[in-house]
């Protein structure tokens, strides 16, 4: 047995390093050196078919538009306050039942204040009425630089600024909803091409520059409760002067163009479904996507 166990340890010692072959771990050095050089070669070649594919992707991406913009299918439109369910229930009676709201719509609007868009070097004023785009040059043109972009004057908002009635409506029942498109870097929104194109009872809308938005029932069931909507905001709809928009890189302090809508006269106690829709010639409309150039929200406003 002692035997055996030294003839063992001399195999190991033998196969670490054999003395006689000049051999490390059964190879020589000869044989270590082509294996190391064959696998040098082999991953620096994987590595760089990784680093030139890379390069060759980074190629195609611009550094100030996505190249791929189908998250929203353009444009989507939301509302601010958010609702879960996209139902929103309250008490114009009870403030506390409504105050959630209102704490959200005072928190967005916190930054359309006069107050935050002082800088010159990066607001300017481009009129309280619907114009037509303004081209800041383009999105490939460093030289430019940062862009400035257009004051939204909250006070635009009207009855729904919340600067005169810090309840928006809620606690005389008359709530309302501050609307906006959602940003894709380069849209150039169009108006509609006339006003056949929009539902008899907005057919009224001056379309000139802006994009038009309409509220009403959904369900049939609902005709003759939703009455009387106002809309607040330059040309009551989304005026063509703040667009394009030229992304976060560029214009990093753009501020959306809002639309604030106010449901004046609905019958309470009853859960109305009410459908707003943006109109232009480039707005599509999808069942799939209940934002997608609309919006329809489920609102109850309870007096006892």
């Amino acid at each position: 047995m002692p035997a055996a166990n030294k003839d063992g340890d001399g195999g190991w010692n033998k196969f670490l390093w054999n003395s006689e072959k000049k051999e490390l771990l059964g190879r020589t050095g000869g044989s270590w050196l082509k294996i190391l050089l064959f696998y040098v070669i082999f991953y620096g070649c994987l590595a760089g078919i990784f680093i030139g594919t890379i390069q060759a992707m980074l190629l195609t991406l611009s550094n100030y538009k996505p190249t791929y913009q189908d998250r929203v299918a353009p444009p989507g439109l939301s509302h601010t306050p958010r609702s879960e369910k996209a139902e929103m229930a309250f008490n114009k009676n009870d403030e506390t039942s409504f105050s959630k709201y209102t704490n959200a719509m005072k928190a967005f609007l916190e930054m359309y204040n006069d107050s935050k868009q002082e800088d010159p070097t990066k607001y300017e004023d481009c009129g309280d009425v619907p114009g037509d785009y303004l081209d800041r040059g383009s999105l490939e043109s460093g030289e430019v630089g940062v862009r400035r972009a257009c004051r939204f004057k909250r006070s635009w908002l009207e009855a729904c600024s919340g600067l005169d009635d810090p309840f928006f409506g809620f606690k005389e029942g008359k709530p309302c909803l501050i609307v906006k498109l959602n940003r894709i870097v380069n849209f150039r929104p169009r108006p509609p091409a006339s006003n056949a194109s929009l539902p008899e009872e907005a057919r009224s809308k001056d379309i000139t520059n802006v994009l038009p938005i309409y509220c009403t029932n959904k369900r049939e069931e609902d005709a003759g409760k939703v009455r009387e909507v106002k809309y607040f905001g330059i040309g009551q709809g989304f005026p063509l002067q703040y667009y394009p928009y030229y992304g976060k890189l560029l214009q990093p302090q753009y501020l959306q163009p809002l639309v604030a809508v106010q449901f004046t006269n609905l019958t309470a106690n009853t859960e109305l479904r009410i459908e707003c829709k943006v109109f232009g010639q480039n707005i599509d409309y999808s069942e799939k996507d209940r934002y997608q150039g609309r919006f329809d929200i489920k609102i109850t406003v309870k007096d006892s």
